[in-house]
């Protein structure tokens, strides 16, 4: 296997777990994208992750070299052009490595926005211990909304819950054992004091936060976004939070962070000048999509991608696999049939 955009986090669990799974990996510092994929000449199995670029160029160089088998070590799939693998290569992926992390990271971000203690860790560190500045406000008996309940989304209202919270849920398919009273996403946009999103990147949820959604709500209410950065359109956040029709917002993911997230960017000028203006804003807090990164959801990323690669070479049912119907393209047969 060649395994793109290795990272040091990555190889501890990666090497303690390759031999018990049989797997021969070579790591690479560079993502997989239309100029790195010659790379991938002669390795069955490639593993990718969430911001590598992987359309049609990509997949057919990867195809002329004899890989087979995409193995996502994340959830996301949305950077993998799936219409495009159909009849070429199989793709399987990780789908809940730690909700729990997600989820507690959700809450870790909500905490320190409205308690302010990123501020006053600053402060203190140059022994300014005043308090003015750093009124926040209490979480319980606040209504926060939380699209989409999924595995993340329901852990995420459990801890909702726990606080003594109001938990309003939108979702296209709601479930009957989630705490939490499900509405219309227009009601829960109205009611919320937060809104948190946890529901997949796809056409439908492309821009779901936006300028005329984002009119809906509270004046003052607050965005917490650890799911996929297009889910909210970057430059009606800005205008929202300028106007102080938001209050505040809390995002471990955006947009545009391809080129940037995961990279040391310090010495850099940031070209980007809608995430530069986001990030000085004093009621903005942004983490560099690490919701996923405890030792815990790591350890379960190595263990489910080298497990999907033995049951891809045993022939086994690929329980993990993101597949197509394959009519559409003129084949009979789905992936997990061929």
């Amino acid at each position: 296997m060649l395994f793109y955009d290795t990272k040091s986090y990555d190889k501890t669990n990666f090497d303690l777990l390759k031999r018990s799974f049989a797997v021969d990996i070579t790591y690479v510092g560079v993502e997989l994208n239309e100029q790195t994929a010659a790379m991938a000449k002669g390795y069955e199995v490639v593993c990718a992750f969430v911001n590598a670029t992987i359309n049609r160029d990509v997949i057919d160089q990867l195809v002329a070299g004899g890989t087979k088998l995409l193995a996502m070590r994340c959830a996301g799939y949305n950077n993998v052009d799936i219409k495009e693998t159909c009849g070429k290569l199989r793709v399987v992926r990780v789908p809940a490595y730690s909700p729990y992390a997600v989820a507690e990271h959700a809450m870790a971000l909500l905490l320190t926005l409205v308690r302010k203690t990123n501020h006053a860790y600053v402060r203190t560190r140059e022994f300014n211990f005043s308090l003015v500045g750093l009124v926040g406000f209490d979480l319980h008996g606040k209504t926060i909304g939380v699209i989409g309940t999924g595995k993340i989304g329901s852990v995420f209202i459990d801890i909702c819950n726990g606080f003594g919270m109001r938990v309003l849920a939108y979702d296209a398919y709601p479930k009957t054992e989630i705490k939490a009273e499900y509405v219309t996403l227009d009601e829960l946009l109205r009611q919320s004091d937060i809104i948190s999103l946890h529901c997949p990147l796809t056409p439908e949820t492309t821009h779901l936060i936006n300028a005329e959604r984002i009119k809906e709500m509270k004046t003052g209410a607050i965005i917490i976004n650890t799911s996929r950065g297009a889910l909210v359109d970057s430059q009606a956040l800005l205008e929202a939070l300028r106007s102080k029709k938001l209050g505040g917002a809390a995002l471990d993911v955006y947009e545009e962070e391809r080129n940037l997230f995961y990279n040391d960017n310090s010495t850099k000028i940031m070209e980007d000048e809608t995430l530069a203006l986001l990030i000085s804003m004093p009621n903005v807090l942004v983490t560099s999509h690490q919701a996923f990164l405890t030792n815990d959801a790591l350890e379960n990323i190595a263990k489910v991608t080298l497990q999907n690669i033995k049951d891809w070479r045993e022939g086994k049912e690929l329980v993990n696999e993101v597949c197509v119907d394959c009519k559409s393209q003129g084949t009979p047969l789905k992936h997990s049939e061929k």
